[in-house]
């Protein structure tokens, strides 16, 4: 896969069809009415993947409050997403991409460098998308502390 250029706000959101967590299947046009939150995440079950995903679902009430659904994406499987859920009690959404195509449309598949390797990875990025299914903020190269209250205060000024 070749990287992508990146979404940037003012886009519309590409839309995806996927399969999620507990057999459901999402899709973005599906949401439209809705404010979505959209976070792309290296891996389940990591340390810095597990502390957002638990950012975003102690946030749950205040989201769904703001009218906005928050689903992370990440090319997991749809089992490692269930086990993830239940061993951390996830109240978000986890979408599985295991072959990269939405990761590639939304430009979010980059090369990657850790000590010295390189390689293809998700770069942690959040989307914030409006009910007519356009993005208005995009959060890229992602630092979990404190994330979670910026994409909060954007859904909620939305």
């Amino acid at each position: 896969m070749t990287e992508a250029s990146p979404i940037e706000p003012g886009q519309p959101a590409p839309d995806f069809t996927l399969p999620a967590d507990g057999g459901r299947t999402i899709s973005l046009s599906g949401l439209r009415g809705d404010k979505v939150v959209l976070y792309f995440y290296p891996k389940d079950d990591t340390s810095g993947c597990t502390r957002e995903a638990l950012d975003f679902t102690a946030a749950a009430d205040a989201f769904k409050a703001a009218g906005a659904v928050v689903i992370g994406l990440s090319k997991d499987t749809v089992a490692k997403h269930d086990k993830f859920i239940g061993k951390h009690g996830l109240a978000v959404t986890l979408v599985s991409d295991t072959d990269g195509a939405v990761c590639q449309r939304y430009g979010t598949w980059v090369e990657k460098s850790m000590y010295g390797r390189r390689y293809m990875g998700i770069d942690r990025t959040t989307f914030l998308i409006d009910a007519d299914g356009t993005v208005r903020h995009v959060w890229r190269k992602v630092k979990v502390p404190g994330h979670v209250d910026a994409v909060l205060a954007a859904a909620q000024a939305l």
